[in-house]
């Protein structure tokens, strides 16, 4: 599942595999600068994942459709990434055209099922870990917050979300607020 990351050319990650009814996040980490609590992403992950499914149904956006959702709770696959700055930043420059680091980049793969049966892997989030934690320092709350708000931040995005004009920015950081606090991550 790891294919906008096969351009980086590197094979060896950890994978954890989350299970939150029958949608699966794979994670897997390709940085070295800072220790994983792998326990806590786990159990961060499997709830952010249900608590943003659980506010688009409970407000669904025009662009995504119940059965849609459902299918996504039942049989999707996400894939979240950790990376280095350098890594991030080939990836930024490769697919965005920008030489500069960033903190989340979201590759979907699309918002309409495939054949009954087969998993429908949606998307990647691919994560800077030194871009999180300078951010956490910078707005001056934990990394786990910051990494929790990149998490769904990626995955709205993933879900067809955007932030370019006022009321799209509105719309998104409005749900990833109620997101967070459902999950009880504040700053």
């Amino acid at each position: 599942m790891l294919t906008w990351l096969a351009a980086l050319g590197k094979r060896n990650f950890l994978t954890i595999e989350i299970l939150a009814l029958t949608f699966t996040i794979e994670i897997s980490s390709r940085q070295r600068s800072r220790t994983i609590n792998k326990s806590w992403l786990k159990h961060a992950s499997q709830e952010l994942a249900l608590a943003t499914l659980a506010n688009l149904r409970k407000k669904k956006p025009k662009h995504l459709t119940l059965k849609a959702l459902k299918e996504l709770e039942s049989r999707g696959v996400l894939s979240l990434s950790l990376v280095s700055n350098r890594q991030i930043k080939e990836l930024n420059a490769q697919w965005r055209g920008k030489n500069a680091a960033t903190d989340v980049l979201s590759f979907p793969m699309g918002l309409v099922p495939p054949e009954p049966g087969i998993a429908w892997e949606f998307g990647e989030i691919i994560i800077s870990v030194e871009k999180a934690e300078a951010q956490a320092k910078e707005y001056g709350h934990s990394f786990n917050r910051e990494m929790a708000f990149l998490v769904v931040h990626g995955f709205l995005h993933l879900l067809g979300f955007d932030h370019e004009t006022k009321q799209e920015e509105k719309e998104m950081f409005g749900r990833q607020k109620q997101i967070l606090d459902a999950c009880a991550i504040t700053r």
